[in-house]
């Protein structure tokens, strides 16, 4: 049985970090999905691929992934650049500006 561990990234429709801070413990599929033919729907027999478990730090997920004897595979973030302009949103409306401002 195969998972990754990973902290998930901020989701690109927002600016906020909010469910960025756990770690997520995430099985990966080991069977393909399949078309169900009469109502159209995506199924897999593969039950493990839907559990998706949240934990505080990375070592306590691969502590619970030894301890279940799950192969996990550890992705880390990649550290965030953070964007500051100096004045902010008051620089739209700077008087001191030297050029022409235009839209």
């Amino acid at each position: 049985m195969r998972a990754r561990i990973f902290r998930p990234a901020k989701t690109a429709m927002s600016s906020g970090t909010a469910k960025t801070k756990s770690w997520v413990l995430e099985h990966v599929a080991e069977s393909a999905r399949e078309v169900d033919p009469l109502m159209g729907w995506t199924s897999s027999s593969d039950t493990q691929a839907q559990v998706r478990l949240t934990f505080d730090t990375k070592e306590a997920a691969l502590a619970y992934a030894q301890e279940h004897g799950i192969d996990a595979a550890v992705q880390d973030p990649k550290p965030r650049k953070m964007n500051i302009r100096p004045s902010g949103y008051a620089e739209n409306f700077a008087t001191n500006r030297r050029g022409a401002w235009t839209h």
